[in-house]
């Protein structure tokens, strides 16, 4: 069964690995907004699924964060961007693979793992989130629309996510 689940884990990392390059937000508050709605949904044991697009909203937070970092340090090199966005994955999700918190049999939705889900989910919706803020910055001769904009409709998103998701999962669930 963990070999199912490895590869639930492998189709989500590849699934996200084209996504890595389009993420261009990630203030620092956003991250920590993000950091914080994941240890409040475990605090409050919200399904693994809503925890699992949290995660995901803050490993790209952290992909771009650290990329930034290198590019200011200028420590670049060819593929740094993938590099950095295969070891972010690999380094928080793999220990959440080893302690059994993905691949419990019982934890599933859509035949994945919920929180390989959510991280699927969550990777994707920050990265539209951020796409849109981008977009109506643009559209705006380059100003925001509203203080924090920058921050808030990533989070928004991820948080939209989370409702849509937590008020389908009685239906999807399976286990």
């Amino acid at each position: 069964m963990k070999k199912i689940n490895l590869l639930g884990f492998l189709l989500v990392f590849l699934i996200c690995l084209p996504f890595k390059k389009a993420v261009a937000a990630g203030c620092p508050v956003c991250t920590v907004a993000v950091g914080a709605g994941i240890g409040l949904s475990r605090y409050l044991n919200i399904d693994d699924t809503i925890s699992g697009i949290w995660i995901g909203g803050l490993m790209i937070c952290l992909v771009y964060w650290t990329c930034l970092f290198l590019e200011k340090k200028h420590w670049t090199f060819p593929f740094y961007k993938t590099t950095v966005f295969i070891l972010t994955y690999i380094l928080i999700l793999l220990p959440l693979y080893y302690a059994n918190m993905i691949g419990v049999a019982q934890n599933k939705i859509f035949g994945l793992d919920k929180i390989l889900f959510g991280v699927f989910c969550g990777t994707i919706v920050f990265i539209i989130s951020s796409k849109l803020h981008f977009f109506l910055k643009k559209y705006n001769q380059n100003r925001v629309y509203f203080p924090f904009q920058k921050v808030i409709i990533p989070v928004a998103g991820l948080l939209l996510a989370s409702v849509i998701l937590y008020l389908l999962l009685p239906v999807f669930s399976s286990g």
